[in-house]
């Protein structure tokens, strides 16, 4: 989730001018971000040994 105030503080760096497009990517791109990190934050990430182990399983 995204605060106003970091609503805000990315708004900021868009040109006076931009289409709704950009607007809606970033926001996305911005909601990813914040939410890896939370799961980062509380353990909810895999090591590398066990993706390796699924992108195994994956290609299979």
């Amino acid at each position: 989730m995204i605060t106003k105030n970091q609503l805000y503080k990315h708004l900021e760096s868009f040109p006076d001018e931009f289409n709704l497009e950009e607007l809606i990517e970033k926001l996305l791109l911005i909601s990813k971000i914040e939410n890896r990190i939370e799961e980062s934050k509380n353990d909810k990430t895999i090591s590398e040994e066990q993706l390796d182990k699924e992108m195994v399983e994956w290609f299979k």
